[in-house]
């Protein structure tokens, strides 16, 4: 199978842009330091394949090295957002591979939301729909999500016979929504409708689905516009405070603190707030 590419991508042109970049298994665009990546199988509700895995673990890793993007919005085409792992393109394979295979597959899956995780960018999910399995934990791995009432996510591992410990759940669920109510989702595989997610803490808002979109990008463009470096260095902490005690994380926050001082935006800041202006932020 060739889902298990040694190396990114090659990127067209200059490696710091990604504005040029044309995916082969999602649609992806950049416009004014948004980038907006959409799951593009509506006729299937956008499930993933061994190669979309792949393709989206590369490109979440190049995004540490992309000038011209500020935020991403990760969001599916149609009325859905990601039913998760293709029955037939994925789920029947696996049955056939040896356990040196499976593990493979998985840790590459895992591969997928470290990256997220590590891609300095805010990433803010678009979730309409279904929002299931595989699907259910790129919203979980991205920072902000944004969703409908009509959305349903379920993390339904369990449900094909599966643990509910998949691509980082059992870490990254209690989190967002706290132990018990995790535990729950994670041990019966049910959906959560859209008033449930959001009064659980899973979604920051609720929008009209055709609103949806463009709230999403409208949160990406003012953190676009926003101090970016620090924004970069404020991930970093909330992803490596995770293993922290109090003390070192306190310490940890100090050296982040100190290096966005030396930035040009902190200075521009300060010379804006004496002019009594609106700081223009650039990212340096």
């Amino acid at each position: 199978m060739k889902y298990l590419p040694g190396e990114p991508q090659q990127l067209p042109g200059n490696r710091a842009s990604l504005a040029g970049y044309r995916a082969s298994h999602f649609l992806f665009e950049v416009s004014g330091g948004v980038a907006t990546l959409t799951l593009n199988r509506p006729e299937r509700k956008n499930p993933l394949t061994f190669e979309s895995y792949a393709e989206l673990r590369d490109l979440f890793r190049a995004l540490a090295y992309a000038d011209d993007v500020k935020a991403v919005v990760l969001t599916g085409a149609g009325d859905n957002f990601c039913s998760g792992g293709d029955v037939h393109d994925i789920i029947g394979p696996l049955t056939r591979l040896d356990m040196p295979g499976m593990l493979a597959f998985t840790r590459m899956t895992g591969d997928l939301v470290k990256a997220m995780r590590h891609c300095p960018q805010p990433i803010i999910a678009a979730v309409d729909g279904v929002c299931a399995g595989a699907g259910a934990i790129l919203a979980l791995a991205s920072d902000i999500r944004l969703g409908t009432a009509r959305s349903k996510t379920a993390f339904l591992f369990t449900r094909v016979g599966l643990a509910g410990a998949d691509m980082g759940a059992c870490s990254l669920l209690p989190r967002v929504i706290g132990q018990g109510r995790a535990a729950e989702l994670l041990y019966t595989g049910r959906s959560m409708g859209g008033a449930e997610a959001e009064r659980w803490g899973f979604f920051n808002s609720l929008q009209e689905p055709e609103a949806l979109l463009d709230a999403a990008r409208d949160f990406a463009q003012g953190l676009a516009s926003g101090p970016t470096f620090a924004h970069g260095m404020t991930k970093k902490m909330l992803q490596q405070e995770w293993n922290m005690g109090v003390d070192e994380a306190i310490e940890a926050e100090a050296q982040a603190q100190a290096i966005c001082m030396a930035t040009n935006d902190f200075h521009r800041a300060y010379h804006a707030f004496v002019a009594r202006q609106k700081p223009q932020f650039e990212g340096d």
